[in-house]
């Protein structure tokens, strides 16, 4: 754990958060922390190329951390013929990311990351119940090797980004340094079609105004959320954006857009970009 002096309220929220942890992963953190400045193993996901590219950053990788939650979704009713937010899942299926990503930070914290590189967000159904999900958040631990480096976000924490190995090098050697992942999602009813409307488009070219306003409106609703989620962290603006679209076990009428991307800020006026380079296969 860090020493940020005795009595210090952080230090202590620190070792309350590395006590949650489970005892395997508390082992396994330790282990690979050791002691003094003489580190043990780490673990990466990683691909070799990407490693190479963290390092000549100037990062070291020092552990695979890993955060998961499992959450039961609660139940909606909605009006047949309404487009309408599903605010009780929309909130469940937040929470349950931001837990799983916090759990994550904590492990990094407990290795003295700096950051976490490549985060992979992940839902996955058990067979459990209908409703039960577990949600896993995973990525690797990297820790600057000059320690006056500043890369830590504005509420200390390591940073999380969910760039690959190059595109955090390229972000960093052109004067950009990731502050945090962003996410912002909406889970929306999408009003079935009455009769008189399948009656009327039977047979005829056109648009599906309430179909096409629901996806807009829940598309918008993500994106909005994750720009305030990068503001608040006080970033220039995101890159790597993505919006995922998903009706997990709910139906065909209800869907999850969730749009996620990296915050990031200007570290350097004088921003270095190598030209495109011309790369021929050897290979088949």
């Amino acid at each position: 754990m860090a020493d940020s002096g005795a009595g210090d309220p952080r230090d202590e929220q620190e070792q309350a958060e590395f006590a949650a942890l489970p005892q395997a992963a508390q082992k396994r953190l330790v282990e690979m922390r050791g002691s003094g400045e003489e580190r043990r193993l780490f673990t990466s996901d990683l691909s070799t190329s990407e490693f190479l590219l963290v390092k000549e950053a100037g990062f070291d990788p020092v552990g695979l951390v890993v955060g998961s939650s499992i959450y039961h979704v609660g139940y909606q009713a909605a009006a047949f013929s309404r487009n309408q937010e599903m605010t009780v899942l929309t909130q469940a299926m937040y929470h349950a990311r931001e837990l799983a990503m916090t759990r994550m930070e904590e492990e990094a914290e407990a290795l003295g990351a700096d950051g976490i590189v490549g985060v992979r967000l992940e839902v996955n159904h058990r067979e459990w119940g209908q409703h039960i999900a577990e949600f896993v958040a995973i990525g690797t631990a990297v820790l600057h090797r000059d320690p006056s480096g500043r890369f830590r976000n504005k509420h200390g924490r390591p940073f999380t980004s969910d760039l690959s190995g190059q595109d955090f090098y390229i972000l960093l050697r052109s004067g950009y340094r990731p502050l945090g992942m962003v996410m912002g999602n909406c889970v929306y009813h999408v009003a079935r079609q009455g009769l008189n409307q399948w009656v009327a488009t039977m047979g005829r070219n056109a648009e599906m105004v309430q179909y096409t306003q629901a996806l807009y409106d829940s598309r918008e609703l993500a994106m909005e959320r994750m720009q305030r989620e990068a503001e608040e962290l006080g970033a220039k603006g995101i890159v790597g954006a993505d919006v995922h679209e998903n009706s997990h076990s709910w139906g065909p009428h209800v869907i999850e857009f969730f749009a996620v991307g990296t915050a990031v800020e200007e570290i350097s006026a004088d921003h270095v970009i190598d030209p495109p380079a011309l790369v021929l296969p050897l290979s088949d």
